[in-house]
């Protein structure tokens, strides 16, 4: 039996590409009503940390379409603070490439 564990993967609501589910952002519709960022349990987007992702994402309303909710100002907020700075991955390092 092998000991290396495959990678879960999540589709960006953006370009639709497969990666590491632990490059992405996931904003998640809490039961609340309330958006969370990374953490939680419901309804959640994932988007690629690529600055072409990021802006298609906020522009088009992808993660509102995907979350099924109104216009939230958080997640343009959001949205918008991770395009500032889309280096900021807690210490890691920036993938691009799709997962195969």
């Amino acid at each position: 039996m092998s000991t290396t564990h495959r990678p879960v993967v999540r589709r960006c609501v953006s370009c639709a590409h497969l990666k590491d589910r632990t490059r992405m952002l996931r904003l998640v519709r809490l039961a609340d009503g309330k958006i969370g960022l990374g953490q939680g349990f419901g309804r959640s987007a994932y988007v690629c940390r690529s600055q072409r992702c990021l802006e298609d994402a906020r522009r088009r309303k992808r993660v509102q379409k995907s979350l099924r909710i109104p216009n939230h100002p958080t997640i343009d907020a959001t949205l918008a603070a991770e395009l500032d700075n889309p280096a900021s991955d807690n210490g890691k390092p920036v993938q691009d490439s799709p997962v195969e």
